[in-house]
């Protein structure tokens, strides 16, 4: 092949959790001559604590292209994600374009990829948590519906797809790039220095995320969180590093007292990609309303609570170490009993998924360059 004519594969990502999907992209593409590999940031998340230090961790290359989107509504978010991409895509002319997860900037390059002509492959494909009332989950069927390639990451997604008529052969059964990351970086997330600043270096505790609409949008799911966490703080201190929405609301409802006023918890702000994975690794148990956590956790083999009625990641449940909690019912009783068969060490081991062994990006990008 004559090097004018490169593989040309473009990647767009936009939130925390794509970053982390990516890490191993570039690496993984030099391993082909012919492929040239570029990076697409929208914008979506913009803030230094959620986009810039998860580059800088992460040692990802700066993007090639940084469409710099901010918006007020979703609608006009997407609108200026696929405007920006169209002229990206006029510029590097790519044969695919990779799209990670399931938040808008997922679906709005998936739509502006095909609208182009231009291949579009789903990394995370065929997640399913049949809630509708979930952004993320209109987000994963409308770029499902117009993907090409289809990469997921546990046999749910295969059946998923199948059921929703999908092309076999299009379907690519790859493992977890998330686990990619969080393997590649080990030694790294090994020297984090999160829990000594915390003085939680030698003690037990939980890590707590929260950040849903369902969860925290609303004073009586705040007021709820509140309770699970005094119960919680009652046996072991708590670390919580609250995601910009959840502050805001908390602000918002006025509760930032009753939050303060709880003896062991540990409020923080958002923190890096290491220190977070850290926490994770040392807990004695994350409780999250998170989907990406609840593959890390199970990777781990570390107890996690997600209060949701459902999950996109049924693996997590059946294979690993997650059990669901629905959080809009005041469950005290049944959490009490979930989180003292913790304390007791009578909790679920679990076991890791298939192929979540470091070398699902390796696998993308083989099928990535016979594809183009």
């Amino acid at each position: 092949m004559n090097l004018s004519m490169k593989k040309k594969i473009l990647a767009v990502v936009g939130t925390r959790p794509n970053f982390i999907k990516i890490t191993q992209f570039h690496l993984a593409a030099r391993r082909y001559p012919y492929i040239e590999y570029r990076l697409c940031h929208t914008g979506q998340h913009f803030d230094a604590k959620m986009s810039d230090i998860f580059f800088q961790e992460l040692e990802i290359p700066p993007p090639d292209y940084h469409l710099d989107v901010k918006a007020d509504s979703t609608v006009t978010q997407m609108a200026r994600i696929m405007q920006g991409l169209e002229s990206v895509i006029n510029d590097f002319s790519p044969r695919v374009v990779v799209v990670p997860g399931d938040v808008n900037s997922t679906f709005a390059a998936a739509l502006t990829a095909h609208k182009m002509g231009v291949k579009v492959a789903h990394l995370e494909s065929g997640l399913r948590s049949f809630d509708r009332s979930m952004p993320e989950e209109n987000n994963r069927i409308l770029t499902d519906a117009i993907s090409d390639v289809y990469f997921v990451t546990e046999e749910s997604g295969r059946e998923n797809l199948i059921r929703e008529g999908r092309a076999p052969d299009a379907i690519r059964f790859v493992g977890n790039t998330m686990i990619d990351t969080l393997i590649a970086f080990q030694q790294k997330i090994d020297r984090a220095p999160i829990r000594h600043a915390l003085a939680l270096a030698n003690q037990p505790y939980v890590l707590l995320t929260m950040h849903r609409p369902a969860t925290v949008d609303n004073a009586k799911g705040l007021r709820m969180l509140n309770a699970l966490v005094r119960e919680m703080c009652q046996a072991l201190p708590v670390v919580f590093p609250i995601h910009p929405r959840t502050m805001k609301k908390i602000n918002e409802f006025g509760l930032i007292g009753d939050f303060k006023s709880i003896e062991r918890l540990k409020m923080t702000e958002p923190v890096g990609y290491l220190d977070f994975q850290n926490l994770v690794k040392n807990s004695a148990a994350v409780v999250t309303d998170s989907g990406g956590i609840q593959e890390e956790t199970t990777y781990y083999r570390i107890p996690c609570i997600t209060l949701r009625a459902n999950t996109e990641r049924p693996c997590t449940v059946t294979l690993g170490t997650n059990t669901l909690l629905y959080f809009d019912q005041p469950d005290f009783e049944g959490f009490k009993k979930i989180f003292a068969s913790i304390l007791d060490g009578k909790y679920k081991k679990g076991a890791v998924p298939p192929l979540w062994d470091g070398k699902a990006t390796e696998r993308i990008m083989a099928i990535l360059h016979d594809l183009v």
